[in-house]
């Protein structure tokens, strides 16, 4: 019986190999070239009380040993998970479960705002770089003009935000 499948959109249902005492594995060929994929529980086989499951993934290398990096994870009350690439779940105690997953999404929120920190800075550094004084403007009637000081001021507000609560922008 397996307890776990995958779907890959567009596919068939695929089942997970067990290769180790509580680790499963699954290879998705032409990844590549996939949206989705959704990782679940059969049903047909609970986890052990007390035990969740932790998703990785890897993208295959003939010329090095998998690098597995966790996604997420799969408990009797989150039964799915949805993300893509050659998946991997170890069957661990759900204490640790529960701890790798704050992990995940902490650094997956602190990747985030790093890369919206830069992309700002690369933004403001580029729109600065056309600064102008007024001194300097020749009229063009077709030509808008922004003041560098609204920037800066959108600038460290939207900073202020991103650091205050970095989901801001979904509301």
């Amino acid at each position: 019986m397996n307890m776990f499948g995958a779907v890959v959109s567009g596919r068939l249902v695929q089942s997970f190999e067990q290769v180790g005492e509580a680790q499963f594995l699954t290879t998705i060929h032409d990844a590549d070239n996939i949206n989705h994929i959704v990782v679940f529980l059969t049903g047909t086989v609970p986890f052990p009380q007390g035990m969740g499951g932790l998703v990785y993934f890897s993208w295959p290398d003939p010329n090095a040993p998998p690098t597995w990096q966790l996604l997420g994870y799969l408990a009797e009350d989150k039964p799915s998970f949805s993300h893509n690439a050659q998946i991997g779940i170890s069957v661990e105690p759900i204490l640790h479960v529960q701890q790798q997953s704050a992990l995940v999404t902490t650094q997956t929120t602190s990747n985030y705002m790093q890369f919206c920190q830069k992309m700002l800075e690369n933004f403001l550094n580029y729109a600065s770089s056309f600064a102008i004084t007024q001194a300097q403007m020749t009229p063009n009637p077709n030509e808008t003009f922004i003041p560098l000081s609204v920037l800066q001021s959108w600038y460290s507000n939207f900073e202020r935000r991103l650091q205050q609560n970095p989901n801001f922008w979904r509301n």
